[in-house]
């Protein structure tokens, strides 16, 4: 029997000692979160100067600008954008350099990928462990995901580790102290699979500052433009990979934004399978907002629970009207759809159909690995976290379901939240 696991101090957080000493620690250290700030830390990581084309700097702004005029925001929160940012930036000089040098990347191909979309919490991280598994296939590690590209000026640690990868594990372990619920919630250890959106992170789109900081003016500003440039630069950080490890093979990717991306996604991948996970969207909306929630005693120096569950309502509902008005956008004949419920009662059997209708088909060792994997990856197998609506937020999940009618009615979805 799985062990219960659930957060009782959503509305008056009670801090551990380590939550308490990392957002001390960061009131002490001293920086400028500006442009100018950020930009000159990736100068100074990696010796470079030319970032490319500089509209990227408006969207920077933008972010930044986001938590400058959020009051409450804790001076942890600050830090931790800042030192994102800088890391991105460094990404993106070390990528226009490498580009410079070696323009033959970008006439290397991505071709027939197998992408995941769905919403949070709707099995799609679990779906692209699962099917990563396959050594046919070519994935996403966290490490290489957060510095695809390594930086010439820093050598490998003397044990011969990539510094990257040491850097992945040290946050890792540092994000599992400040958040005791973050390892059952989304294990993030440096050999997780990660979501494809972080490669366009360089370029400073995509929805994931929707969960940096709280505010809405990221939301607003990236929902009034064409997100397929920054898709196409995610493409090039995928051929970058690809002539760095030398990989033939097809890619597996995933992540939630996809679902209301559809058109920049079959602009940029027309020939892409898509696999649309589907989970009823309140217990998608619980796990979400409750964590988030939970994280904002980190982020905020004022807590405000129930914002994290109207922003979160929100997102969820652009996601699932953005998927249903361009799902169409892709060809039935690249269009799989993966009940959550179906899913769960038989993982392996949905992974070999999804690779049935991706056209790779399934062997006797493609059906090992998947075993193998299962085998020390059940679900709850470490303790099974557990929401409230009701006690967290004062909600009734039968009425919050009615705002997604829409969807429930389009599809066989299971209802989950009662």
């Amino acid at each position: 029997m799985s062990e219960i696991i659930e957060m009782r101090d959503i509305r008056n957080p009670v801090l551990t000692e380590v939550q308490r000493e990392q957002l001390a620690a960061a009131e002490k250290v001293p920086f400028e979160l500006s442009v100018d700030a950020v930009l000159s830390a990736a100068v100074e990581r990696t010796g470079l100067d030319d970032f490319g084309p500089d509209d990227f700097k408006e969207r920077l702004a933008v972010i930044i600008g986001s938590i400058d005029r959020h009051e409450h925001a804790t001076a942890l929160n600050r830090l931790a954008l800042f030192g994102r940012c800088a890391r991105l930036a460094s990404t993106r000089l070390l990528a226009h350099d490498l580009l410079r040098r070696h323009p033959e990347i970008h006439e290397l191909k991505i071709e027939r990928p197998i992408i995941v979309a769905g919403l949070p919490r709707s099995g799609t991280t679990h779906l692209l462990n699962l099917m990563a598994a396959d050594t046919r296939v070519e994935s996403l590690k966290y490490w290489l995901a957060l510095e695809p590209i390594p930086n010439p000026k820093e050598p490998a640690l003397v044990d011969g580790v990539d510094p990257r990868y040491a850097r992945a594990a040290e946050w890792w372990e540092q994000a599992k102290a400040g958040d005791p619920f973050m390892e059952f919630f989304h294990p993030m250890e440096p050999e997780h699979i990660h979501e494809d959106l972080e490669l366009q992170m360089p370029d400073f789109s995509t929805y994931i500052w929707e969960f940096a900081f709280r505010g809405t003016e990221w939301r607003d500003y990236m929902g009034s433009h064409d997100q397929t440039p920054h898709y196409e630069y995610g493409k090039t950080m995928l051929k970058i990979l690809d002539w760095q490890s030398g990989n033939k093979r097809r890619w597996v990717l995933k992540c939630p934004q996809h679902y209301e991306q559809l058109r920049p996604l079959m602009n940029v991948y027309p020939d892409a399978t898509v696999v649309f996970t589907h989970r009823d969207p309140v217990a998608s909306l619980q796990s979400i907002a409750t964590m988030s929630a939970y994280r904002g005693r980190l982020w905020d120096t004022v807590q405000d629970p129930d914002w994290y569950l109207e922003f979160f309502a929100d997102q969820i509902e652009r996601l699932l009207r953005g998927y249903l008005r361009d799902v169409d956008l892709v060809p039935e004949a690249q269009r799989f759809d993966c009940m959550f419920d179906t899913f769960m009662q038989d993982d392996i059997a949905m992974v070999e159909r999804i690779f049935d209708k991706a056209g790779l088909g399934n062997t006797p060792e493609s059906r090992r690995q998947l075993e193998e994997y299962m085998a020390t990856h059940q679900r709850g197998a470490g303790g099974r976290m557990v929401f409230n609506l009701r006690r967290d937020f004062g909600v009734d999940p039968v009425q919050l379901r009615e705002r997604y009618a829409f969807y429930m009615d389009s599809l066989p979805v299971e209802i989950e939240a009662r």
